[in-house]
């Protein structure tokens, strides 16, 4: 396995990030040359200490591990919905292990599946996995894993809600098996076994749902296998063979899905491939892409897609896991570009930017740290934050890209709709976005293919509500409609005020749609003072009514019961009439 160190980064002087909704569907575009920025993050975390693995939740603010340590601390958005001037609190719970490179995933319900761990404090979480509910603040440590050890393993949250984990690792079972978590009843089960192994490997999901990986090799010999898991048959089958070697030293690099549908996979050989799929349980095609500038390596690097489309990568020098001792560059890859073989020939696969360092804003520049120490996720304002273990004072960077959200992945919203409890019910497309997300190249997974919801008031400020049910895990869904529900943040619930409501996939907003914050009526408050708000509600339907912006919504506070109104009221205008807490009646 991998052996990895620590170095530390210096800070820069901050600039402000502004979250804006764009009205206009937006197109991809950029031209040679252009790059994005980075951008210091303005504080620090509470008390220092070493910043790395991040997830971003589905309320929009991001969890922050404090080193391999079970403690977290938690970056909250600004109120601009940015993340330069975040505010940062540590008011997770620990987990219950410490743990460093492992496997985890945000599922659907808004929980945060974690297991395993290379550099663990003792063996035990090795074999042990935990779950994190935001709801409540608490850790639940589930069930063994058969006995099966998780290192820094690869993981994927399958179309039914479940976890494909490959062990990386040494058990009773064979080396290629695959384990399946089941969060709705804490039950592991041996899941289907590789066709060769793929330790260190990383996989990328298909718009059809297919899990695509490259297979470590026995020897740098040809053929060079690839291989996809089915969800609908639970088997992995074979596909093509790649042209080009992406393994070195046991280690490969990150991988996405590209707008146009390839995958892309960098390598820590510096050697590049895209995959074409068949869209069926055929092979599909592979192609060499252009090799990593400058005689360099992906090898344990994270790498992010943009919301431009483009992806942002770190890479390192040809030694195992990581770089030179403490060096690593930054590059963004454009799949629309070309560039030179070495040959002469001309490769139309995509072309490498070098852009600049997060000390330095020189292109090329590079930064004290090894490229294993970093990880990266894309947040819901467009950007990429990027963190560093080997960073003593825990300081972080976002990475603003250059150009406007690729049109693609943009999500459109249908309809919104209020649920018995208070919450929305919102329907629409591309909830999930055109691909993961972040990705580091064998464990660390940092995906963020799930909706965000996000709402502007009218003086600009921006809060998120929690998204939990997603319908769908996939990316690339075209025109099938996905929902979600979502809690709405207190400040919304209990105001009467017009917001500017988008849903975000992975750092792309959809078109704004207005939302009203709810009217509250309660017809046994018989409070002195009565605004409409939640905590002080009109006691009467008729002054909801009045009170009401034309499409908006009447909530009646319906906890204490019965909740009875025995007054006659004309409603002349269009509204929505919901009840939370029991049941009302109007009228009697």
């Amino acid at each position: 396995m991998s052996t990895r160190n620590q170095n530390r980064i210096l800070p820069l002087a901050h600039r402000r990030l502004v979250l804006a909704f764009s009205a206009a569907v937006l197109l991809s575009s950029w031209h040679a040359g252009a790059v994005g920025s980075w951008i210091p993050v303005s504080s620090t975390p509470p008390g220092g200490g070493r910043a790395h693995h991040m997830l971003l939740l589905s309320d929009a603010t991001v969890m922050v591990q404090h080193g391999d340590n079970p403690s977290w601390f938690r970056l909250m958005p600004d109120s601009t919905g940015g993340y330069t001037n975040g505010i940062w609190t540590n008011d997770i719970l620990p987990m219950n292990y410490g743990r460093r490179f492992y496997a985890s995933d945000v599922l659907p319900d808004g929980r945060v599946f974690i297991t395993g761990g290379e550099y663990p404090t003792n063996g035990t979480q090795q074999t042990v996995s935990e779950v994190y509910n935001p709801t409540n603040n608490l850790w639940t440590e589930n069930a063994n894993t058969l006995g099966v050890i998780f290192k820094d393993s690869e993981s994927v949250v399958l179309p039914d809600g479940t976890v494909l984990v490959h062990p990386v690792g040494r058990g009773p079972n064979s080396p290629n098996v695959t384990m399946i978590y089941s969060p709705a009843s804490d039950i592991w089960n041996l899941g289907p076994t590789n066709q060769q192994n793929q330790s260190e490997a990383t996989w990328v999901k298909l718009p059809d749902d297919s899990i695509l990986g490259v297979d470590r090799p026995i020897t740098n010999i040809p053929p060079r296998f690839s291989e996809r898991y089915i969800p609908s048959l639970n088997t992995w089958i074979p596909d093509a063979d790649l042209p080009v070697a992406l393994y070195t030293n046991g280690e490969t690099g990150a991988a996405f899905l590209l707008p146009d549908k390839r995958a892309f996979f960098l390598g820590a050989s510096g050697h590049t491939a895209l995959y074409t799929a068949s869209g069926t349980t055929n092979n599909g095609s592979w192609a060499a892409g252009p090799d990593i500038p400058d005689g360099r390596f992906a090898d344990d690097a994270p790498a992010a897609m943009m919301s431009n489309g483009k992806i942002l990568c770190v890479v390192g020098t040809n030694n195992p896991n990581g770089g030179s001792g403490g060096s690593a560059w930054f590059y963004e890859y454009d799949y629309t570009g070309s560039t030179t073989n070495t040959d002469g020939t001309l490769n139309t696969n995509g072309a490498f930017q070098k852009t600049s360092c997060p000390t330095n804003a020189t292109a090329g520049s590079f930064f004290t740290t090894a490229t294993f120490n970093l990880s990266m996720l894309d947040l819901p304002d467009g950007t990429v934050l990027l963190s560093d273990w080997g960073d003593t004072n825990g300081q972080l960077y976002v990475y603003q890209p250059d150009g406007t959200p690729v049109a693609s992945g943009k999500p459109t919203i249908d309809s919104i709709g209020w649920n018995k409890d208070g919450s929305l019910h919102l329907t629409g497309k591309l909830f999930n976005g055109i691909s993961q997300g972040s990705t580091f190249g064998d464990d660390a997974q940092e995906a963020s293919n799930y909706p965000i919801v996000a709402l502007k008031d009218s003086l600009g400020n921006v809060t998120y509500a929690r998204t939990f049910n997603w319908s769908s895990t996939s990316v690339m869904t075209g025109g099938r409609l996905v929902t979600t529900e979502a809690t709405l943040p207190a400040s919304v619930y209990d105001a009467q005020a017009t917001y500017s409501l988008v849903v975000i996939a992975n750092g792309i907003a959809s078109h704004p749609v207005t939302f009203y914050g709810p009217v509250w009526v309660d017809f046994n408050y018989t409070g002195i003072f009565q605004f409409g708000t939640y905590s002080f509600p009109f006691g009467a339907l008729s002054n909801g009514v009045a009170a009401v912006s034309s499409g908006g919504t009447i909530a009646f506070r319906a906890n204490v019961q019965p909740s009875i109104s025995h007054e006659t009221t004309t409603i002349s205008k269009p509204m929505t009439l919901i009840s939370v807490g029991g049941p009302a009646t109007i009228g009697q």
